[in-house]
């Protein structure tokens, strides 16, 4: 008769599913999940809501009749000053802005962190360093400079003025993260392309841009949303008939006449956040990939 061999276990005992440190770790994630969570559930129920309904202060229970109306007024006929158009103005406003912004600024600091990352010119760390430090000089400090600057240009309260405000004020940012992501890669592929008499333009849109669609996937998501959501810039470059959605969504809110309805409000306040929430999610993945992939890397 054959020996039977036992075979004594070796290795880590293995974990137990549920241990204190496990209860910790999603104990913490489903209290931070709730607390962003919670706020979100109580504007789209009180937007659901009529006016009679939410006056009876129950701010956690689902609506007993849902209504669409008042997102139809926060959309077309909610007042935002003089003007008793809803948010539709200021969307479009809005969309004026931010895709050329968008898409300027983009484009300049990939073409910019490409020459930062490998073609190494003179003065090339000097202009790396005032753009850093721009990166950090506080907006408030800049806005009289820029203004007399623009009001000399004949572009104060126009919408080109404020694209360009935008696409000056983001490109410290995104030039750091368009350097650092083509300084992280083979230097292989830079190199051959100067061998076999590639230039630099050649190289860029060849090499270079195909290879940066998850650090550009980054770049589109920080733009729109610093855009999107500004309030300060929209307010002070622009004029009442081309305020973006925010400003418009500030008037709204912070009106001192008539009813307060809270409904319309918190419709209002979906429908302008709706956009950059929407980006983010349909491209969080390759949000993810472009950081991971050098978006912070020295």
């Amino acid at each position: 008769m054959a020996d039977i061999a036992f075979v004594i276990p070796r290795g880590a005992k293995p974990r137990r599913r549920i241990s204190s440190r496990n209860v910790i770790i999603y104990g913490t994630l489903i209290v931070v999940a709730l607390y962003y969570l919670l706020p979100l559930y109580v504007m789209v129920v009180t937007s659901l809501k009529g006016l009679p309904e939410v006056r009876m202060g129950n701010i956690f229970s689902p609506p007993v009749e849902i209504t669409f109306e008042p997102w139809v007024k926060a959309w077309s006929q909610a007042c935002t000053g003089l003007n008793c158009d809803g948010l539709k103005r200021g969307f479009w406003n809005s969309v004026r802005i931010t895709v050329p912004s968008v898409f300027i600024s983009i484009l300049i600091a990939s073409i910019n962190g490409y020459a930062l990352a490998n073609w190494k010119f003179k003065g090339a760390e000097f202009f790396f360093a005032v753009l850093m430090i721009g990166a950090f000089i506080p907006y408030q400090v800049m806005i009289y400079p820029t203004v007399i600057l623009l009001r000399e240009l004949g572009l104060y309260g126009s919408l080109t003025g404020l694209v360009l405000v935008h696409t000056i004020f983001g490109m410290p940012i995104l030039t750091l993260l368009f350097r650092n992501y083509f300084a992280a890669l083979p230097d292989e592929l830079f190199k051959a392309a100067r061998v076999d008499g590639t230039g630099f333009w050649g190289i860029y849109f060849r090499i270079m841009l195909p290879l940066s669609v998850p650090i550009c996937v980054v770049a589109v998501i920080l733009q729109v949303t610093g855009i999107w959501n500004d309030f300060l810039f929209g307010v002070v470059f622009t004029k009442p008939e081309y305020y973006p959605m925010t400003v418009q969504l500030n008037n709204i809110v912070n009106t001192t006449t008539g009813v307060k309805e809270y409904n319309v409000n918190m419709a209002a306040t979906i429908l302008t956040g709706i956009v950059p929430l929407v980006i983010y999610f349909v491209s969080g993945r390759l949000f993810v990939r472009g950081i991971a992939a050098g978006a912070v890397k020295g």
